[in-house]
């Protein structure tokens, strides 16, 4: 696995790559300023709506910290859900370079069937995210808990998610990655996307890195 992660941060350095890895950043970005001046306003309707009037300036500080609680989990399937929308195109890059007769045995998913499982992963985050949620907050006691239940949680999926993308392509036989890499390879992405602004780059370095260790003979454990 750490041979996969290497080959793919170096992947970083491929024009198309880094194409790529700047449209999910600016769409990313984009839609997460979209949706906090949407909650402001929302807020702001909702103070009027109970008789509370102010400048905005309440309602601002109120979408500002909601926004940044929420973002953790929020900004990584937004980022998730644009990566899954060019995941074809960076395994593309990745295969066409390293992996070319891989890539011509593999057959790329439709645009469809691409947006279908983009919203299935993203509805499976905060779907199961949701569902934690009370478990989330009696783990707040223990001071760890709440953050190893996330990390444990949406490692798995993560980790589902990037296999779903080569297996889609590859098919089961040819792209599985086995429940213990799977898992690793989703838990320490979902770890990395816990800091700020790196948590954009990830996905698309995860996506990479599923590529080789699905692919790389060599670096398989």
């Amino acid at each position: 696995m750490l041979r996969s992660l290497s080959l793919a941060v170096a992947s970083l350095s491929d024009r198309r790559v880094i194409t790529l890895l700047l449209k999910v950043l600016l769409l990313s970005m984009t839609a997460f300023i979209v949706l906090g001046v949407g909650l402001w306003f929302a807020l702001d309707w909702g103070f009027a709506q109970a008789g509370w009037q102010d400048d905005r300036g309440a309602s601002a500080v109120a979408a500002a910290v909601v926004m940044l609680f929420s973002g953790w989990v929020l900004m990584r399937s937004i980022a998730v859900a644009f990566t899954w929308y060019f995941a074809d195109d960076i395994i593309d890059a990745v295969e066409d370079r390293h992996y070319p007769f891989e890539a011509a045995q593999g057959k790329r998913p439709g645009h469809a069937l691409a947006v279908r499982m983009a919203i299935r992963s993203v509805a499976r985050v905060i779907g199961y995210n949701l569902l934690m949620l009370p478990v989330y907050l009696l783990l707040l006691i223990s001071g760890v808990g709440t953050p190893l239940a996330f990390l444990l949680l949406n490692g798995y999926l993560l980790g589902r998610d990037l296999e779903d993308m080569l297996v889609a392509r590859h098919g089961k036989a040819r792209a599985e990655l086995g429940p213990i890499r799977r898992f690793m390879l989703g838990l320490g992405s979902t770890a990395a996307m816990l800091i700020p602004f790196v948590q954009i780059i990830i996905p698309v370095v995860a996506t990479a890195t599923a590529v080789h260790m699905v692919h790389d003979k060599s670096g398989k454990m």
